[in-house]
């Protein structure tokens, strides 16, 4: 074309062809040129990173793995053995820190000696867990990679950690230097490339001038086949209004007539409104017109924002059966979201009325006007459902929404019997869902109740679906639908999905009835392990409290290992425990039932408390040992304590000794309250540890308070506030009982949902009258044995126990003669009236008499044989200075009672 119209063309304008290829190239050139320099400049970071990363976690494991850093580490001053060493290291291998540090992350070392002791920054935790962390930061000192590895000792464990760190810039120069020669040879490429494209665009203008008609009639004729061949109709309007140009869509979809070219659009029969569109000429996009019965997305731009013609140009998509499609999606969209909504709101809690409560109140916003649900008996109760077979399938409604009043559907509680003649009776048996999309028909739904049935129609309520709820393959109950309000009757897809939302439904209730069932049943394990009554004694008058973990003060409890017990001991003495086991559930409970039958057991040994605990100890140590050889993982009694107290009313002295245990409060009788200080033991199953006692002379009114951790220890509150709280509120109040110690402690301290068990036992001291007690010392010689015994039945006549002076008189005799004969150092006897009659001998000899069965020809061997009869129960318990043999026979007058009766005060 340059030759032809006499003007030379530049390659380099936009309106020739070559122009814009020669363009287009020298682009692509330029992008790729700066493409390959930018990857080479991102390659040269990420081989700097990797080097800093390799560099830095290879001095921080040489530092780590180095002779001598565990003995520095453990030394008095870690940091002046390792500052010195860190700093060469550092110097020698080019890094910008060697940092030592403690588990805590405290630095020992660091090149800025002012920054030693403080917190390291960096992650820790894995590095601590014994792995390598290396990480990249932006410190003082600019973007750097550090890398942090621990350091074990010789048992294998951390004990401390070092970092190493270096940044980034030390390891890029190489690559900086590069650049010059990067840029000079990217330069020499384009210059290159430009000179090729020059030459290619030059040939290429001289292959285009020379365009003959067959070419430009092929070029048409593809032109229009493309034109009328698209799915989307294409009109182009002239500015004064006709059309100069329709698609073979666009006649379809605007029922155009064959000849329209060339007609005004005003003339082409179209509506009005859309004939409108196409002579404004404006400017829409996607705007949606109805045609017919066609719904068309139209666009429209100008054909002279450019300096073209003036006019316009139309597309037309028809969007009829998009919008259907569309529909249904967007209805299967939202029935997911249902569903999906209804996994995350129904079944948040593992009850099954709640969890009914949930799918009611869901689905009767959502999906229906009126929802109930009801339950078999068994369900409710967590047991397994029966199968529903036979003439009536019974139910409880559980749970109900929108219900109106008078409406005749049965409220909330109701038991209801579905008739197998009904449809939803047959439903239920069958498992099959059924919708009743007219109830006005009375199409056999009524046979269930007809009055009701009169009922529910004559209130509005048009249209039901019931789905019987099922999981597991068993029929748990019946969810029934109900609408009113939408005019819309139930349809097979609203049945479809009603079968969904219940089927989800059944599996979170069927969860919330085995978790039923099986809480039951720990529940139950749990109350016949703990003491149902307090026994009868007259040491102490006691009150306790127990509330397992989550109760709070009116819901239901989860099932601990909190224990306590009241174990009444010989000499009118009585043992007080309290014990915990950490962890809850079936196991929890099962240890302590099991450490609770051992104390009993050692108890009934009369030993002190710190060889009871001792023996415990042995216990627990042994379970754990057998159960750990049989692989029965997590069944060992971990984490278990336990405080045990004795105290004796004829002395007022109280002994105790602890596990492990919170210490107990001490409430005198003037008010005060304070801690007693039993000597910390380690819990049960350690081993190897000796536990001491505590021995303290209580005024007679005295209040021990013992607890477990659960009472003054929270996820709000640790133990010393605790403590601290419970001493403030019982202080100052000795007027209260043991009862109201025990309210008074539980409304201070007690959380809204305890996340630990609860054990508080509250006793008052009391102390026997010396009048009901009698004790001589005798001397060892034979015959003060009879002095011993008419001195007792004296004493007995005094009480007005003549009727045990003879039975007390063998008892004595047997006891003193067998002190005398075998024993050494003073006898004593002591005759305590109780609620029974006990007698103690007791002598500086810790051998004890054991019971045979004398043969015929033995001389003796009778003694204790003859105790055994005579006594309700008799036995030894050892002191620091001998023992004590012991008897107990039952009054029949009831002893103390009896002298009560009288109008004498026993117990001062």
């Amino acid at each position: 074309m340059a030759g032809r119209y006499g003007r030379p063309r530049s390659v380099l304008r936009m309106r020739t062809v070559a122009g814009q290829v020669f363009l287009l190239q020298v682009a692509i050139v330029v992008l790729l040129v700066a493409a390959a320099m930018a990857a080479l400049v991102l390659q040269s970071r990420t081989d700097s990173e990797r080097e800093a990363r390799n560099r830095s976690v290879a001095v921080a494991e040489s530092f780590a793995h180095a002779p001598g850093i565990e003995p520095a580490l453990r030394s008095a001053d870690p940091t002046a053995v390792l500052q010195p060493r860190a700093e060469a290291a550092r110097k020698a291998t080019g890094v910008d820190f060697i940092v030592v540090m403690n588990t805590q992350g405290i630095r020992y070392t660091h090149p800025i000696t002012d920054r030693i002791g403080k917190k390291f920054v960096g992650t820790l935790k894995p590095a601590l867990s014994g792995a390598v962390v290396t990480e990249k930061i932006v410190g003082t000192i600019g973007p750097l990679v550090q890398a942090t590895v621990p350091v074990f000792g010789r048992d294998g464990k951390v004990i401390g950690l070092v970092s190493a760190g270096i940044t980034i810039k030390k390891v890029s120069g190489v690559v900086d230097d590069q650049f010059p020669l990067l840029f000079g040879t990217a330069a020499g490429i384009l210059v290159l490339t430009t000179g090729g494209t020059a030459l290619v665009s030059r040939r290429l203008r001289r292959q285009t001038h020379g365009l003959g008609p067959a070419e430009m009639t092929r070029m048409y004729e593809h032109h229009d086949a493309v034109l009328h061949a698209v799915r989307e109709g294409v009109i182009i309007a002239g500015g004064d209004g006709r059309v100069l140009l329709a698609n073979d869509e666009a006649r379809r979809l605007l029922d155009l007539p064959p000849d329209v070219e060339g007609r005004q659009i005003a003339d082409l029969g179209l509506d009005r409104a859309t004939a409108q569109l196409l002579a404004s000429g404006r400017v829409v996009t996607d705007e949606v017109h109805p045609v017919g019965e066609r719904l068309l997305a139209v666009n429209q731009r100008s054909t002279d924002q450019a300096g073209g013609p003036p006019g316009s140009v139309t597309t037309l998509r028809d969007t009829t059966e998009l919008r259907v499609v569309t529909g249904r999606a967007d209805v299967a969209r939202g029935r997911l979201k249902l569903l999906y909504d209804a996994g995350t709101e129904i079944g948040t809690t593992l009850d099954v009325v709640r969890t009914c409560e949930e799918l009611a109140e869901f689905a009767a916003a959502r999906f229906a006007d009126i929802v109930t649900v009801d339950l078999a008996e068994d369900v409710l109760t967590g047991e397994e459902p029966a199968v529903f077979a036979g003439a009536g399938i019974e139910v409880r409604r559980t749970a109900a929404a929108g219900i109106p009043p008078d409406s005749g559907l049965y409220p909330v509680g109701s038991p209801i019997r579905f008739e197998p003649s009904a449809s939803v009776g047959a439903a239920i048996t069958s498992g099959e869902a059924i919708l009743e999309a007219d109830l006005p028909a009375f199409s056999g739904w009524q046979l269930q109740n007809p009055q009701r049935a009169r009922k529910i129609v004559a209130r509005g309520i048009h249209s039901m679906i019931a789905v019987p709820l099922r999981a597991r393959g068993a029929i748990l109950g019946v969810v029934m639908f109900w609408r009113s309000q939408v005019p819309e009757p139930f349809e097979e897809e609203d049945l479809s999905l009603a079968e969904e939302l219940v089927a989800r439904a059944g599996v979170s209730i069927d969860n919330a009835r085995r978790y039923t069932r099986e809480h039951t049943m720990a529940v139950t394990l749990q109350r016949s392990l703990l003491p149902r009554a307090l026994p009868e004694q007259n040491a102490v008058e006691a009150a306790y409290r127990y509330l397992p973990a989550q109760a709070g003060r009116s819901g239901l409890g989860g099932v601990g290992g909190d224990w306590f017990d009241i174990i009444p001991l010989p000499g009118a003495r009585v043992a007080l425990v309290v014990g915990d086991v950490v962890g809850h559930g079936l196991h929890a409970a099962a240890t302590m039932g099991r450490l609770r039958t051992a104390v009993h057991n050692f108890a009934n040994l009369d030993l002190p408390p710190d060889e009871i605990l001792w023996h415990l100890d042995e216990l627990v140590t042994r379970i754990d040992q057998d159960e750990g050889a049989e692989g029965a993982e997590g069944a060992g009694v971990t984490g278990a304590t336990c405080l045990y107290a004795i105290y004796d009313p004829a002395s007022g002295t109280c002994t105790m000794a602890r596990a492990g245990h919170v210490q107990p409060l001490v409430l005198r009788p003037d008010g005060t309250a304070e801690t007693a200080e039993v000597p910390g033991g380690p819990p049960l199953g350690l081993g190897g540890m000796p536990f001491e006692s505590w021995q303290r002379e209580l005024p007679e009114g005295s209040r021990l308070v013992l607890f477990t951790d659960g009472l003054v220890e929270d996820r709000d509150r640790d133990l010393d506030d605790g403590m601290e709280l419970l001493s403030r509120t019982l202080a100052d109040h000795p007027e209260r009982t043991p009862e109201e110690t025990c309210e008074a402690a539980l409304g201070a301290l007690l959380p809204e949902l305890p996340s630990d068990d609860i054990a508080l036992l509250v006793a008052r001291t009391r102390v026997l009258d010396a009048a009901h007690i009698a004790d001589w010392d005798v001397p060892p010689d034979p015959s003060a044995v009879a002095q011993v015994r008419a001195a007792a039945v004296r004493k007995l006549v005094d009480w007005g126990l003549a009727d045990e002076a003879f039975t007390t008189e063998l008892i004595l005799s047997e006891l003193v003669t067998n002190s005398i004969r075998y024993a050494s150092g003073p006898i004593r006897v002591r005759l305590i009236r109780d609620t029974s009659l006990i007698c103690e001998v007791s002598d500086r000899s810790s051998t004890s008499p054991h019971l045979r069965q004398a043969a015929t020809t033995d001389e003796g061997g009778r003694g204790l044989f003859l105790i055994a009869q005579m006594a309700e129960r008799w036995g030894t318990r050892y002191t620091a200075g001998g023992k004590v043999i012991w008897t107990e026979q039952a009054l029949a007058d009831g002893g103390l009672f009896a002298a009560a009766a009288d109008g004498e005060d026993p117990l001062r």
